[in-house]
């Protein structure tokens, strides 16, 4: 049998070959080394590119926790576009100002009703609770009527009972409100500046929620001993934490702090998942205030949201806390069709800026 035939290399492709393999070895005596003897310095010569890279994909898995889905443009063509100009025109000139006269009516009976039962029933004290609690509720439901909130509720309506917390996934702001319209809780919540901060510390103070700053180091063991004290209470709101402790776009979980999974007490797990059919309900407090985060839902066509109220889960014997919120995060992610990813929320509040990153 005849051997193959070679085929002929010209000398400059030979030439271009040993230009491209000499580009990745090591230069010097090093290619005559064995393998076994490969120095270290020649692998640290590879660090900071594999450590630069290594932190683009870490930052990109990080930051897309924190940024809103923008919608893609339907009105593009001379059909749809005079639609979305009527469209635009009923939700600003019509639902806009109607929304804005049905908050403000909600406003007026909640605040004056509020006054007269803070101040007058002073000496009954069981039956000044009960009352604030339901004026409490119902200034959340004008809330929710104020964006057309669609919401919907699955599970048995939580009720006040002792050595409970219940824990939720976190996307804005108004996660509290669609919560509180069915049920007073209490909720431990970043201590927040303007009108928001006057309503925390007036109106939610009567439902035993439970204030901190984040810059605050001290703050955590006032926390710690505030929810301690408030799980052991028989007459107490039901306790609401968001153990994310930072909101996230309703797309991914971040990891859950153990502070409510460390309490010795029951855990109730509570799902919400918004449809953006209509507006994306998440809020990114570094790039809108809350006022204006309102204003976009009181524009839009409606929120649209599923609340699942979860099994109970109890910590099983050997678990750790952490072991027994990742457990509760898995039930929470899978209910509400959430990816879960290993980063800590708190490093949104320390991470570089964008321009120093953009240099980098």
């Amino acid at each position: 049998m005849a051997s193959p035939r070679k085929l002929p290399t010209s000398s400059s492709e030979l030439d271009l070959d040993r230009l491209n393999i000499e580009d990745y070895l090591p230069s010097g005596s090093s290619i005559h080394e064995p393998p076994g003897q490969l120095r270290l310095r020649d692998l640290l010569d590879i660090t900071p590119t594999l450590t630069e890279a290594a932190g683009a994909i870490v930052d990109d898995s990080f930051t897309r926790c924190f940024k809103s889905n923008s919608q893609e443009p339907w009105n593009w063509n001379v059909y749809l576009f005079p639609l979305w100009c009527f469209g635009v025109v009923v939700r600003y000139l019509i639902l806009f100002p109607a929304r804005v006269l049905v908050l403000t009516i909600g406003w007026i009976i909640f605040l004056s009703s509020f006054a007269i039962v803070h101040f007058m029933l002073k000496a009954h004290d069981a039956l000044r609770r009960k009352l604030e609690r339901l004026l409490v509720e119902l200034i959340c439901s004008f809330f929710v009527a104020s964006w057309t909130g669609v919401v919907k509720y699955h599970g048995p309506r939580p009720s006040i009972r002792p050595k409970q917390v219940f824990v939720a996934n976190h996307t804005s702001m108004i996660d509290f409100i669609i919560l509180e319209q069915m049920t007073a809780f209490a909720v431990i919540m970043q201590k927040h500046p303007g009108w928001v901060g006057l309503l925390q510390s007036t109106i939610l103070e009567s439902v035993g929620c439970i204030w901190f700053n984040r810059s605050e180091a001290k703050d955590r063991e006032i926390v710690a001993r505030k929810l301690r004290d408030h799980v052991l209470g028989t007459d107490n709101n039901p306790l609401l934490i968001f153990p994310e402790g930072t909101c996230v776009n309703n797309h991914y979980t971040v990891m859950f702090k153990k502070g409510a999974f460390e309490l010795g007490c029951t855990v109730c797990p509570i799902a919400i998942k918004y449809n953006k059919i209509f507006v994306d309900a998440f809020w990114n407090s570094r790039k809108q205030s809350f006022t204006m985060h309102l204003l976009q839902l009181m524009t839009s066509w409606a929120v649209v949201c599923d609340v699942w109220y979860l099994e109970p889960q109890t910590l099983k014997p050997g678990e750790t806390p952490i072991e027994f919120a990742e457990r509760v995060r898995d039930i929470i992610s899978v209910r509400a069709g959430l990816k879960k990813v290993p980063w800590d929320g708190y490093l949104k509040y320390s991470r570089p800026s964008p321009k120093h990153r953009e240099g980098k």
